[in-house]
């Protein structure tokens, strides 16, 4: 995957925050990534690393004070139906629509006739394990269902980039070991790009093609980029799993530590 052509970069991308009164915040200062068309990439680092922030560029909800995002050589200035967002949580849906209508949404926005979204949104549905519940409301559904309904929802506009934010947190342990399972199998299928954030190492050991460790912010960037060649499915019992995730970690409780220092110093 890294030596494909880059379908996604960021080049020397800073960006700050500023807030009333106070002084300017530099969360990112010259981040560089490349990411291939078709490559599943995860973002791993420690809270305050930007992690989030460099998805919200690449969305096009945020710009960069300095350097370049582009997809396929063109510039990102603004959202587009290419760059879909899966978030945590399933705050995103419409509680007041059903699952069918909440995958509908988008296309219905976009003019799409009834019949024909009605046919798009219950084959995605069918896709991501949720046949027969389309007629269901979010509040009737499990945390996994809606997170579902999300993927779906994003399947279903055909956009070539997923971009997902830490999607599957707020999920109890089994139930995020199956839909992390699904994902990779779905990105499979339809070849999609994906730029993952976690802060789960095992997580991103099992969803990556490759993984970016980023430093500890302010003013942060990669640290380190690792290609994960083990076969899938991946289990975390597999001595190799194992072997690369003591690597990772060794890796992140570098950034971390520098995090807790810096918290002790001005304490």
């Amino acid at each position: 995957m890294a030596s494909a052509p880059s379908y996604i970069s960021f080049r020397g991308v800073d960006f700050q925050y500023t807030s009333q009164g106070k002084s300017p915040t530099w969360i990112l200062k010259d981040l560089n990534l490349e990411i291939a068309r078709g490559e599943f990439y995860v973002l791993l680092g420690p809270s305050g690393c930007g992690k989030t922030t460099a998805l919200t560029l690449l969305a096009g909800f945020e710009h960069q004070a300095a350097g370049t995002v582009s997809v396929d050589g063109r510039t990102i200035t603004k959202p587009g139906v290419d760059r879909v967002v899966i978030f945590q949580g399933d705050d995103s849906l419409y509680g007041w629509l059903t699952a069918q209508e909440n995958v509908e949404f988008g296309l219905k926005m976009a003019g799409m006739p009834a019949s024909q979204r009605r046919e798009k949104a219950l084959r995605q549905l069918e896709f991501v394990g949720l046949k027969g519940q389309g007629h269901k409301f979010p509040s009737q559904l499990s945390g996994g269902m809606k997170q579902r309904i999300q993927i779906a929802r994003a399947l279903v506009c055909d956009s070539p980039i997923l971009l997902m934010d830490e999607p599957f947190a707020a999920l109890d342990a089994q139930t995020r070991a199956v839909l992390q399972d699904e994902l990779t199998a779905i990105q499979r299928k339809i070849a999609s790009t994906v730029l993952f954030i976690t802060h789960d190492i095992g997580e991103a050991i099992i969803l990556a093609d490759r993984i970016g460790i980023m430093r500890s912010g302010p003013a942060s960037a990669l640290k380190e980029e690792i290609t994960i060649d083990l076969p899938r499915p991946r289990r975390r019992g597999d001595p190799a799993f194992g072997a690369l995730y003591d690597r990772i970690h060794a890796t992140l409780s570098e950034e971390v530590d520098k995090v807790m220092r810096r918290e002790q110093a001005a304490a």
